[in-house]
């Protein structure tokens, strides 16, 4: 496939000298920037890894398209969660060593290249951007995906990222506005690439109602009960804080999947046996996952109050795990410095395409959200 050469703003040595000045302040540095998970790996999730710690598929070779343990459950667990029936739309999957590979990836493994234009939102997770390039291909990026008369004109379009629930805002597309895109990105032969990986962790603002999760592509309603032309990406890594352990999976088109499993299986683009057993035991864990999500939920509240109370104009993410605010100065780096002095870090927002935002991550201790809060305050 080749990579081809990429240039993108995200850059996180820029933000060392903001690092440099919040570990002087009283109290040192509180670190909200990267979304990286702090809490335990479920006890679950630990005792599969340990007991499969010398099976065959830990001495041996382990199989690409994961184990017929880890495929039952993940067909289970989009039926459960997701309301999706892999044999009902026709729809097959392959694990992945993490998201962002198969982010960065995706444009290549699905041979784009010079000449085609995969469409993005204007504001997003920087990897998409990247993946595109390293293709070869090009950018086109939206400022409201769900406008589908916004991108599908665009000569070229072969692919469409959307991101419900969206890294950086929290955006969340209701099952009415995919169905648009599916339908649009039909009509002119363009692949739906569909990133969901913060697809449970939604949220409501100032109500105890908890909210359904957020609309899956594969949905027979939003998909009119086929996979075609539809790629969805799913992680492990916020729900179940295994991060670490790489555990993703793309899920859709079996035309699409299948060749990619082949590609996967020569470059050896394969989540290790041991780790494969791990995320089985987490799809099945409903009970840890509830826990994670409360955890977040009490985070993300008490981050919104301490930005509000410093005066930004912060609210509840509709999902996702960012307080996303326009910055008080209206630059994102005057606001970093502003920060740094309280030993506060966050993400520019100009990293996801607006230098005029921020975003502070709910992925830190209950202890560090509260000196934040108690900082913010004053």
């Amino acid at each position: 496939m080749g990579f081809y050469r990429f240039d993108s703003p995200y850059d996180w040595n820029r933000v060392a000298p903001y690092r440099e000045t919040a570990k002087n302040a009283p109290g040192g540095m509180i670190d909200l920037s990267v979304g990286s998970p702090v809490d335990s790996v479920p006890a679950s999730v630990q005792q599969a890894l340990a007991d499969s710690s010398d099976a065959p598929n830990a001495h041996g070779y382990p199989t690409v398209a994961g184990t017929e343990t880890l495929r039952k459950s993940v067909r289970e667990w989009f039926q459960t969660n997701r309301g999706v029936d892999f044999e009902a739309i026709d729809a097959d999957f392959v694990p992945t060593v993490g998201s962002k590979e198969a982010v960065a990836l995706m444009a290549s493994l699905l041979h784009f290249g010079p000449g085609d234009v995969i469409v993005q939102p204007e504001v997003s997770y920087p990897t998409y951007d990247i993946g595109t390039q390293l293709a070869g291909a090009k950018t086109y990026k939206a400022a409201d995906i769900a406008d589908v008369d916004s991108w599908r004109s665009v000569p070229g379009v072969k692919a469409i990222w959307v991101n419900s629930p969206s890294n950086p805002t929290g955006e969340v597309l209701s099952a009415s506005q995919l169905h648009r895109i599916v339908a649009a990105a039909r009509e002119i032969g363009a692949v739906v690439l569909s990133d969901e990986c913060y697809g449970l962790l939604t949220w409501a603002d100032g109500n105890d109602v908890e909210p359904s999760p957020a609309p899956c592509m594969l949905q027979p309603d939003v998909c009119d009960g086929s996979a075609e032309g539809i790629l969805v990406l799913y992680s492990l890594s916020k729900q179940s804080n295994m991060a670490g352990y790489r555990t993703a999976l793309i899920a859709g088109d079996p035309t699409l999947v299948r060749p990619m499993t082949v590609y996967r299986k020569q470059i050896g683009e394969i989540i290790p046996g041991p780790v494969q057993a791990a995320m089985a035991a987490a799809l099945h864990d409903f009970g840890s996952v509830r826990a994670q999500r409360a955890r977040y939920a009490q985070r993300l509240q008490q981050l919104v109050e301490g930005l509000r109370a410093y005066g930004y104009d912060a609210r509840m993410p509709q999902g996702a795990l960012y307080v996303w605010v326009r910055a008080k100065s209206g630059n994102c780096w005057q606001d970093m410095a502003d920060l740094a002095r309280l030993g506060i870090i966050a993400s520019p927002g100009e990293f996801y395409g607006a230098p005029t935002h921020l975003r502070f991550s709910a992925t830190a201790p209950d202890a560090s959200i509260a000196e934040v809060v108690a900082r913010l305050h004053g």
